[in-house]
C-alpha cells in the first residue's frame, strides 16, 4: 500500500500514489516480482487522524506486506496499526520523528532533520540573523531544533522561531514579521535570511513575502525540497522571484542527474499522460526509492513466500539496499550513532546542497554531506 493526502487545504503529495501505481504496472509488464504480480493499494490519509488510521487499518485487512513509499504527518494514528500487524514501513517521508524511531520503519533519507541541519549549516556561515517560518503543528514543533543544530555548527547564533498556519491562504502578517527579524541585529554578521518550510504553502508565503519585502533591506531565502520545487520556483518568478539566490538542501541529486534515468523511465513507460506524477517532485522520488528497496527484499527472498514478517525480516537481517547513486548504501540497524538523540533508524543523514541561479534549481557542490555529526549535537530535550 501507498498513501499520502490529496485534495486538502494544507499538505497534498498526489504523485506518491500515482506514482506507486505506475511502478506495479511497469513492474508487471516486465515479469513481476521474481515472477509474482505486484499488487498496489492506495489511500488518502487526507491530512488527518482519522483517515491516517484508516488507512492502517486498510493496510491490515487487505495483508498489505508493505507499506511503501508514503506521506504522512499522522504516525500516531497508523505506525500502532502497522507495529500490531507486523507491517513494515518503507521510505515513508522523514515529515514525522516516530519514522526514526519505530522499529519497523525503514526511512530511506533523513527527513526533515538533516535537510534543516544541513541547510542550517550553510547559512550559518554566511547568514545575519536567521528567521524560521514553519507550522503551527506537531510536526513543525520539531523543525527548528534541527535548523539551530546546523546553524551553531556553523558558528552562528540560534534562529527565530516564527509559527504559522499550514493552510493559510496569505501570509503578509508572517512574513513582515519574519523580514523585521531578520534584519535585526541577533545573530551573525551579513544579510539576514528567511528560511521557510511551509510544504505546499511555501510558494502561498512566498508570494506574500515577495510584496512584502518592499522597503527591507535585501534577505536572502533558504528552503528545503518538499517545501519547494523547480515548478514553485518557476511560478514565483523564477530568475527574478524572491528564491534566486536561495540555497536549498535536499536528500537527493538534482532530477537532471542521470541517476533519476530508470525512474523516468517508469513514468513514460506508464504515466506519461498522468500530470499528477512530476519527476522533480522529492514525493515521487522518494516512493521510487522505497519501492526499489521493497523490489531489493523480496528478491533476496529467494523465491520464497512474501509476507510481512519475510519482507521485515530480510531488512532486519542486514540487507544492504543500492539505488544507483541516488543514497548511500542503505542498511537498517538499531545500534547507529544518531539513536542517542532519539533517532535509532535514521540511516542516511546524506544531504545535497542546491541552489536557485538563474531562475534553475542547480547543484552547489558536488556530492553528498553527511550531516551525522551536526545532528548528533541537536538539543531535542
Amino acid at each position: 500500500m501507498t498513501w499520502a493526502p490529496e485534495g486538502t487545504s494544507a499538505t497534498n503529495k498526489p504523485g506518491m500514489p500515482a506514482f506507486a501505481s505506475a511502478y506495479a504496472r511497469w513492474i508487471n509488464a516486465n515479469g513481476g516480482l521474481n515472477g509474482r504480480k505486484l499488487k498496489v493499494l492506495t489511500c488518502n490519509d487526507h491530512n488527518d487522524t482519522v483517515s491516517a488510521a484508516a488507512c492502517a487499518r486498510r493496510a491490515v485487512k487487505e495483508k498489505a506486506v508493505a507499506v511503501v513509499g508514503s506521506y504522512s504527518q499522522h504516525s500516531d494514528a497508523f505506525l500502532p496499526h502497522l507495529e500490531g500487524a507486523g507491517i513494515p514501513y518503507i521510505g515513508g517521508y522523514g515529515v514525522t520523528n516516530a519514522e526514526f524511531t519505530s522499529p519497523l520503519s525503514y526511512p530511506v533519507n533523513g527527513g526533515q532533520p538533516s535537510l534543516l541541519a544541513g541547510l542550517g549549516k550553510e547559512l550559518g556561515a554566511t547568514c545575519g540573523p536567521v528567521s524560521l517560518v514553519r507550522p503551527d503543528t506537531i510536526a513543525g514543533d520539531a523543525l527548528p531544533v534541527m535548523l539551530d543544530a546546523g546553524l551553531t555548527a556553523g558558528g552562528h547564533a540560534e534562529a527565530v522561531d516564527q509559527l504559522a498556519p499550514e493552510d493559510a491562504t496569505e501570509y503578509a502578517t508572517q512574513a513582515e514579521a519574519a523580514l523585521k527579524k531578520a534584519t535585526g541585529d541577533a545573530g551573525g554578521g551579513g544579510k539576514g535570511c528567511v528560511v521557510t518550510a511551509l510544504g505546499d504553502r511555501t510558494s502561498t508565503f512566498m508570494d506574500s513575502f515577495r510584496r512584502t519585502r518592499q522597503g527591507y533591506p535585501e534577505v536572502r531565502t533558504g528552503t528545503v525540497l518538499g517545501s519547494v520545487d523547480q515548478t514553485v520556483i518557476n511560478a514565483a518568478g523564477a530568475a527574478s522571484g524572491p528564491f534566486e539566490g536561495a540555497y536549498v538542501t535536499g536528500w537527493y541529486p538534482v532530477a537532471s542527474d542521470p541517476a533519476w534515468a530508470p525512474m523516468k523511465k517508469v513514468i513514460s513507460e506508464q504515466a506519461f499522460s498522468d500530470t499528477r506524477i512530476d519527476p522533480t517532485d522529492t514525493g515521487v522520488q522518494t516512493t521510487w526509492i522505497a519501492y526499489t528497496v521493497f523490489r531489493q527484499a523480496v528478491e533476496s527472498l529467494d523465491g520464497g513466500e512474501v509476507t510481512a514478517g519475510a519482507v521485515r525480516g530480510a531488512l532486519d537481517d542486514g540487507l544492504e539496499v543500492t539505488t544507483g547513486g541516488l543514497t548511500p548504501t542503505l542498511r537498517w540497524e538499531f545500534t547507529d550513532e544518531l539513536a542517542s538523540i532519539g533517532f535509532p533508524r535514521l540511516v542516511n543523514a546524506d544531504v545535497t546542497l542546491q541552489a536557485v541561479r538563474k531562475g534553475r534549481l542547480v547543484s552547489a557542490r558536488k556530492g553528498f554531506v553527511d550531516v551525522t555529526k551536526t545532528l548528533e549535537k541537536a538539543d531535542v530535550n
